[in-house]
């Protein structure tokens, strides 16, 4: 993984609002620079967003928080 900065995009709060947040997950993605990342922390893991990224050629990691909530880190390789 050669990504110097991960962008974080913390999601829990648009979902408590019933707000849907793929569209903010998608314009922090598309503004990724060579060399960053993104890290989406969500309460569950996201497995369609997941898939999707890679479909797109994104590599992920992913990780249980302590709090119980899913981050998610996506970055092209």
């Amino acid at each position: 993984m050669s990504v110097s900065k991960f962008k974080l995009c913390d999601v829990r709060p648009n979902l408590a609002r019933g707000e849907e947040p793929f569209p903010l997950i998608r314009a922090k993605v598309d503004a990724l620079k060579p060399g960053e990342g993104v890290t989406i922390v969500a309460p569950f893991m996201p497995a369609p967003l997941i898939e999707l990224l890679r479909s797109e050629g994104f590599a992920s990691t992913m990780e249980r928080r302590a709090d119980g909530a899913w981050a998610v880190n996506f970055w092209r390789e």
